[in-house]
């Protein structure tokens, strides 16, 4: 074959991102030394972000299987679950954190465009969104600039393109102020029997790319998102895709049109890596190989490079193997819709990539080599307990102080209840379109978690809805990655449950910081091993996701370990859906579950005491499951008016924001067994807090003690203040002002 006449040294490959070991295995299996090009492919298909190498083994350990799993974990764009009635669900939850932290707009908005791509490439048609966000010191002018621009690129990508955004969470600390976090979450619809596939087979059939034209926007990205953000990563804006959300409504339907004609043999979007990641995973997985001429890939801009047009991560752009002979349709699809759909190749039987430019061969790789499961390296790294982690268990409640009198504990739940942490994302959720299809339940019927209603395209509207949420305390992972990751998914489990709902599966987004650090492996094994255990306990399996690994700074260090958990659930009737807010004054008032002499990791300590120190919040895994059992059946059995999860800011702010939505009240008593700050302010799991009317009170009561649940009864919902043993802390129209404002006024 021709090659460039100057082969690359190790020199190159080292600043490719490629280690020696590496490069030397390259060698091996070409059986020569690889050209420019070559090499360019190997280093972002072998990339973190493309290749997994630092963290396959432990994935791996997840579980992946249930009755419902339609599709293989992690071996298609997407999840996909059988929810009944003839119809699927895809979903899944990837991160765009790099980018993001340079170019906050186009960085968040593509990573919406991306995440949606991976939906409708299953042949699903999304219908929802969700967003899980980090940053740092809300107060520091850099942390704004990055907040308003990443909602800013989720709202106008998401509004423009015409998928509502239904729900999410975000999160400020100072270990996210270089390193935000921008985890996109899609979820679409496709009938069981038409979901597409990203594979490649019988020889002859046309390759062809379709969408958008290939610029030189987004280069190396995936190797750029496998480093740490260091002074010069300014320099690599080049690696920040430009998204176009008009383009990408085409796309969806353009693609949907092709599927549904059935000639369709495998698509994949290009997302990392561009054409050279579609055309080697596809081909591996078929068994296949391809020749492909890049002369043929309709190009922004002239002279490019053969490296740089496969490298590209030019967004709006799919890889579609379709049936020979179906030429003329499929480009008649295309062009109805005003997208590029040009043939540039072939399969081929080699189970080899040959790539031409110019009417030469300019690369030569066998695609298994490339590939995640195939030849791309798998490490054991080496992994130690920080020394922290025993620092943290050593804390002791008696050495903080309880609230002193009325004052303080006023003082403190006005803290709580305009801190970002814990305040109305108001601010944030206006710029989004939460209505767009109609489909959204949760606008005026707020829930633990997003519901959304289905349709049947024969059927037309089902008494059905899918329940979705983002769920991750990255502060309770950082004390102990175990208990916290458990934590995590038990939470997103709850929401659910509390909403109506009955958990499905999982999607993650594993945020860590370098993995060669072993004190950052440390946290990334227990957070693996805690997310297995409380995926079996809840029969969610994985369905997929994406690990964010070099989410560090020299000046910050490794952020939060945040394995951010995206669930689905599913809500068989919607007249079960349940709703968050008290209905009545007069109405009961019941905590479910163990009030604990807890104040671990709360915010309370946190922000309001600045204890940075201590466990993970007081967490039982069997306790939780049988919490959310007994839940369940309240809610089944229509014995409760409202059920709300207790999580970040504890009981006290569970019971405000129950309180809200009709400018309702509640009057309770503490419990003299324990600290006051711990009673209303502590974060002890697998707790929630329900209303119902004084005629249900035996049945409540019945069925919790049939379930060994146990159960406090704490007062009554009242006409609009917040009273605790007997005096007044704050009005609820009071409490509201502060929560709704907070982040409006700082970033305004």
């Amino acid at each position: 074959m021709e090659t460039i006449e100057q082969l690359p040294t190790f020199e190159t490959a080292k600043k490719l991102g490629l280690l020696p070991e590496e490069f030397e295995k390259i060698k091996q299996i070409l059986g020569r030394t690889p050209n420019f090009t070559e090499l360019s492919i190997f280093s972002v298909m072998w990339s973190e972000h493309c290749s997994y190498k630092n963290s396959i083994v432990w994935l791996k350990t997840l579980p992946r299987d249930s009755d419902r799993m339609l599709a293989k974990a992690g071996e298609e764009n997407a999840g996909l679950v059988d929810i009944g009635d003839g119809l699927a669900c895809s979903f899944k939850i990837e991160s765009h954190n790099h980018p993001s932290a340079l170019e906050p707009y186009q960085g968040a908005a593509t990573g919406v465009g991306g995440i949606n791509r991976d939906i409708f490439t299953m042949g699903a048609r999304p219908i929802a969104q969700l967003n899980s966000l980090r940053f740092g010191n809300i107060n520091s002018p850099k942390t704004q600039r990055l907040l308003k621009g990443v909602v800013k690129g989720i709202g106008d990508y998401g509004n423009a393109f015409g998928i509502p955004t239904v729900g999410g969470e975000i999160y400020f600390d100072d270990c996210y102020n270089t390193n935000p976090l921008v985890n996109a979450f899609s979820a679409g619809i496709v009938e069981v029997g038409k979901q597409a596939s990203a594979t490649s087979y019988g020889v002859g059939n046309p390759v062809f790319i379709v969408g958008s034209a290939t610029g030189k926007d987004g280069i190396h990205g995936a190797t750029f998102a496998s480093e740490d953000i260091t002074d010069k990563s300014t320099e690599k804006l080049p690696a920040v895709q430009v998204g176009d959300p008009f383009m990408e409504k085409l796309l969806l339907e353009a693609t949907l049109e092709i599927l549904g004609s059935g000639y369709v043999i495998g698509i994949q979007d290009m997302g990392a890596a561009g054409i050279i990641c579609s055309t080697s995973e596809m081909s591996a997985k078929g068994e296949h190989g391809m020749i492909i001429d890049l002369d043929k890939v309709p190009t922004r801009q002239s002279n490019m490079h053969g490296w740089e047009i496969l490298l590209s991560e030019s967004q709006e752009r799919m890889l579609v193997v379709v049936q020979k002979g179906k030429e003329d349709l499929i480009k008649t699809i295309f062009d109805k819709w005003d997208l590029h759909c040009a043939q540039i190749g072939e399969v081929t039987d080699t189970q080899r990539l040959h790539f031409y430019q110019h009417g030469k061969l300019i690369a030569d790789v066998p695609a298994e080599d490339l590939v995640l499961g195939g030849g791309a390296p798998q490490y054991h790294r080496k992994y130690s307990e920080p020394a922290y982690y025993q620092e943290f268990k050593k804390f002791d409640i008696n050495s903080v102080a309880d609230i002193n009198g009325q004052a303080e504990l006023v003082k403190i739940a006005e803290h709580l209840l305009s801190h970002p942490n814990i305040c109305s994302r108001k601010w944030i959720t206006e710029q989004y379109d939460s209505t767009v299809g109609t489909a959204n339940r949760s606008t005026n019927r707020p829930s633990d978690a997003a519901v959304v209603r289905l349709r049947n395209p024969e059927k037309g509207n089902l008494d059905k809805a899918i329940v979705i949420t983002v769920d991750c305390n990255g502060r309770y992972v950082n004390a102990d990655p175990e208990i916290g990751c458990q934590i995590a998914v038990s939470e997103a489990a709850r929401n659910i449950v509390c909403t109506g709902g009955e958990p499905l599966a999982i999607t993650n987004n594993l945020n860590f910081g370098n993995p060669y650090n072993p004190e950052v492996y440390w946290q990334f094994v227990g957070a693996v091993k805690g997310m297995s255990k409380a995926c079996i306990k809840f029969s969610t399996p994985v369905t997929g996701g994406n690990v964010s690994f070099y989410n560090q700074s020299s000046d910050d260090g490794p952020v939060f370990p945040t394995p951010t958990i995206g669930m689905l659930g599913l809500l068989e009737n919607t007249e079960n859906h349940m709703t968050l807010n008290f209905k009545n004054a007069g109405d009961l008032i019941y905590l479910v579950g163990e009030p604990k002499n807890d104040i671990a990791s709360s915010e309370y300590l946190y922000s309001y005491r600045d204890v940075k120190a201590s466990p993970a919040p007081a967490f039982d895994l069997d306790t939780e499951f049988n919490v959310q059992q007994a839940i369940k059946e309240l809610i089944q059995n229509k014995l409760v008016q409202s059920v709300h999860d207790i999580s970040d800011g504890g009981l006290f702010i569970t019971l405000a924001e129950s309180s809200f939505t009709n400018e309702l009240g509640f009057s309770i008593k503490t419990d003299a067994q324990l600290r006051t700050d711990a009673f209303l302010f502590g974060e002890a799991q697998s707790r929630v807090v329900i209303s119902a009317n004084n005629s249900q009170k035996d049945s409540i009561e019945n069925l919790l003690r049939s379930k060994n649940v146990s159960f406090t009864f704490l007062g009554e919902v009242n006409e609009g203040s917040f009273i605790i043993d007997g005096e007044t802390v704050i009005t609820c129209k009071t409490a509201k002002n502060l929560y709704d404002n907070v982040i409006g006024k700082i970033m305004n």
